[in-house]
């Protein structure tokens, strides 16, 4: 029998806030959006083109707490996981349905710079530094201006420069 493989890894952009909530039994689940791009060249217009992907992804535990302490719609993750196929009847329409989703083990927070916004909501630029950042090295001490060079001694009487062995 071959053996199997169900590993997922994915990067991109939350689509909105983690969706928090607590099962009967008391576990935390928390329900991401993730929207995962890919560019390509267009073989025939020669323009880029992105093409994005939505995902839906389900985080379980203490992982689950800090997506929903930390994370907000915008933030960039990676996330390390598999998939999960849901399978349930639409009271609806009767019909069986199905989704994919990414059961996730990891997530990793990944660097973005906070937007400060206006008054209006716009984006204004980031205000936002590292607390790691290197502090900025202290100006490198003056060193005294060169002395200019004592002019060359002249060659000794009846010798030329060009009869020198070097």
């Amino acid at each position: 029998m071959a053996a199997t493989l169900n590993k997922v890894f994915l990067m991109g952009n939350l689509t909105r806030d983690p969706d928090m909530r607590q099962t009967p039994s008391g576990d935390t689940v928390a329900e991401l959006g993730l929207a995962v791009s890919e560019q390509f060249r267009s073989r025939t217009t020669g323009e880029t083109r992105e093409v994005v992907t939505f995902v839906d992804v389900t985080v379980w535990g203490k992982v689950a707490e800090n997506c929903g302490q930390y994370l907000s719609k915008g933030r960039p993750i990676f996330v390390e996981g598999r998939l999960v196929l849901d399978t349930w009847d639409d009271k609806t329409t009767g019909q069986k349905r199905s989704r994919l989703r990414v059961r996730a083990d990891r997530v990793q927070f990944l660097y973005a710079p906070e937007r400060r916004r206006d008054q209006n909501g716009a984006a204004m630029g980031s205000d936002w530094a590292p607390a790691n950042t290197p502090p900025t090295p202290p100006p490198a001490p003056q060193r005294p201006a060169p002395q200019p060079a004592a002019p060359a001694e002249p060659p000794p009487e009846g010798r030329d420069l060009e009869d020198l062995p070097f």
